[in-house]
């Protein structure tokens, strides 16, 4: 994925895009300075296959509106992993956004050899989210998002990751490079607060999870997903109790040895 140049190093991202280190660090330097809306438009303009990745938090749900509101960003489609176990109220919302924003195509990517929590539990067991949570994450968020990467050869991915959202985002940069899936992440919002994403919410009519007014301001899987406490980070209701802070998702290098055991079936 690397190579050198002169006495640089070079990422080459699926061989459409060739980034230094220090271009990188200047990028990030450049689009601190800018707005949400014109770190999209500067990303829209600069990368080809450039997608929106999203759980349907309200960051993600935020760069959705903004998106179809844009003549660049209109038909950006949209990455969303079903992992077979969400609410039913982000389900539900799934719809509504689907109806919503038509021009942006949903594409929904599932666990492999499963499409019901039930299939899922004839493959992998119950509870494999108690028996190897690694495993669990694995096969619902990173072999999906790794698929999706690849079948719809992604350069770039919008997240909604923030600063504020704590545990290991706190050093968020807005362009980051995911070594393990070879393709650029922008996180448009990072230095936005829950206030300012709730705000551009309510002023703009955008459809949200049911569950953020029970409490809820992150949400996920069912199973772990409690509703956050006055004063607690925003993502504490997410494994409660533990220190993991991130499904997977972003942290795909944790999963090297799963993804090439997945690659070495596939060539098989």
């Amino acid at each position: 994925m690397t190579a050198k140049s002169a006495d640089k190093q070079v990422i080459n991202i699926r061989d459409k895009v060739f980034l230094s280190e220090i271009q990188i660090a200047h990028i990030n330097e450049i689009l601190q300075d800018l707005s949400p809306q014109e770190i999209i438009k500067w990303t829209l303009t600069t990368f080809p296959n450039v997608y929106q990745t999203t759980a349907l938090g309200l960051t993600g749900l935020v760069t959705i509106d903004i998106l179809s509101k844009s003549s660049l960003g209109k038909n950006v489609e949209l990455i969303f992993l079903d992992t077979l176990h969400h609410f039913p109220q982000t389900l539900d919302l799934l719809e509504k956004i689907r109806s919503k924003y038509p021009s942006n195509k949903l594409n929904v990517f599932k666990p492999l050899n499963a499409s019901s929590e039930s299939e899922f539990a004839n493959v992998h067991g119950d509870n494999l989210w108690e028996t190897d949570e690694d495993k669990y994450d694995y096969f619902v968020k990173v072999e999906p998002s790794q698929r999706a990467y690849s079948e719809l050869d992604v350069v770039a991915v919008f997240t909604g990751r923030r600063k504020t959202q704590g545990g290991a985002r706190n050093s968020l940069q807005i362009l980051e490079i995911d070594g393990a899936s070879n393709i650029i992440k922008i996180n448009p919002f990072a230095n936005w607060t829950f206030s300012q994403v709730h705000n551009y919410i309510k002023e703009n009519d955008v459809p949200y999870n049911e569950l953020l007014d029970l409490g809820y301001r992150s949400v996920g899987d069912y199973h772990s997903t409690q509703p956050v406490a006055e004063g607690e980070d925003e993502r504490a209701g997410r494994w409660k109790g533990r220190a993991k802070t991130e499904c997977g998702i972003h942290e795909a290098s944790r999963f090297a040895q799963f993804l090439k055991e997945n690659s070495s079936k596939e060539k098989a």
